[in-house]
């Protein structure tokens, strides 16, 4: 059974394959209705044959919804995310709710373009990266009558609910190992803050530990766009050639972070005794270096899945009471490069 022609394939196409009316069709593939299992194994095994998708929109026009998730995050190149993604789809998959996936590339302008476009197909829900957004896309999350959870961030006020990490504590605590450790004479390297708010929180969190021990940062740089491999075999090469003092490098994530540690080792300098090293997030894909980087994880797949428990929870009972705001703890690894006191 085959479709010749370019036209889309109808109810009563797989009716006529199957010789049962087109309501009984309906029936069977809505799961909906007393249809014998003889039957309804016939007009599966047609509509499966025949290639048969049914019209969704038909029935969202009904319920003013779809069993979409609009999933709403700033890039797919950071090994970051598909981790979360990974964790949203470990739950929706038991559901018939289904991710959909928009990118924004850390553009405020971009993220309300994607969250206009993917509200207009009124989803069930939405997981949206960040607590930060324009004023316009925080009025559409708001009057969007849904389930909204604003995730990887805790350190704000979410639309309505919120699941990550406290990036300030965690930069907090990342500053007091490395004082613990004996440390002084530290440089920061990161990416581009105005619109990577995580980081800049992080980097907040960590400056005010230090500055509370009457430390400070004596050399820092940013870099935009390129290999993170590269730019951080670069910026640690520029940093201590200009600060030679510096005893310990702090990155705002490990794929900056590994190409700091990757020059150490090629310049022979001892790593953590002559300089400490730490980065962010946890990256597994970084255990076959050489040395393993300190860092924190950041909880990723666990922020995944919480979000969309929530939002899988508040669809199938809207009057259940959930932890709407939730805060993880992520733990430090002090892996080669950070020395334990």
């Amino acid at each position: 059974m085959t479709n010749d022609s370019k036209r889309p394939l109808t109810l009563r196409d797989v009716s006529d394959a199957t010789g049962v009316s087109e309501m009984t069709v309906s029936r069977v593939l809505r799961n909906r209705g007393d249809v014998s299992e003889k039957t309804r194994q016939k007009v599966l095994l047609a509509a499966k044959e025949l290639g048969y998708v049914p019209n969704k929109i038909a029935g969202a026009l009904a319920s003013k919804r779809v069993n979409l998730v609009a999933v709403i995050i700033p890039s797919l190149s950071n090994m970051v995310f598909p981790e979360v993604l990974t964790g949203i789809n470990r739950v929706l998959e038991d559901t018939e709710l289904q991710p959909v996936v928009g990118v924004t590339d850390y553009q405020p302008e971009k993220e309300e373009k994607v969250l206009y476009e993917m509200l207009s197909w009124r989803p069930s829900g939405v997981i949206i990266a960040g607590l930060e957004h324009t004023d316009p896309a925080r009025a559409m999350l708001a009057a969007a009558g849904i389930p909204v959870v604003e995730i990887m961030d805790t350190d704000g006020n979410p639309v309505d609910s919120m699941v990550g990490i406290s990036h300030r504590r965690a930069g907090r605590e990342m500053a007091k190992a490395i004082l613990k450790a004996g440390y002084r004479h530290i440089g920061f390297m990161g990416t581009k803050m105005p619109l990577d708010h995580r980081a800049r929180k992080r980097f907040e969190g960590f400056t005010e530990a230090l500055a509370k021990e009457g430390i400070e940062i004596e050399d820092r740089e940013f870099y935009s766009g390129g290999s993170a491999l590269a730019k951080g075999r670069e910026m640690t090469q520029a940093m201590l050639e200009r600060s030679p003092e510096l005893d310990f490098l702090y990155y705002s994530n490990d794929m900056i972070g590994a190409g700091g540690l990757l020059s150490l080792i090629d310049q022979g300098i001892d790593v953590p005794g002559q300089i400490g090293l730490a980065g962010f997030n946890g990256v597994e894909l970084l255990a076959g270096l050489p040395r393993q980087l300190a860092t924190m994880d950041a909880c990723r797949q666990e922020i995944g899945m919480k979000a969309a428990q929530i939002i899988a929870a508040q669809l199938e009972d809207p009057d259940v009471e959930l932890e709407k705001h939730v805060t993880l703890t992520p733990t430090i690894s002090y892996g080669d490069t950070l020395k334990r006191r």
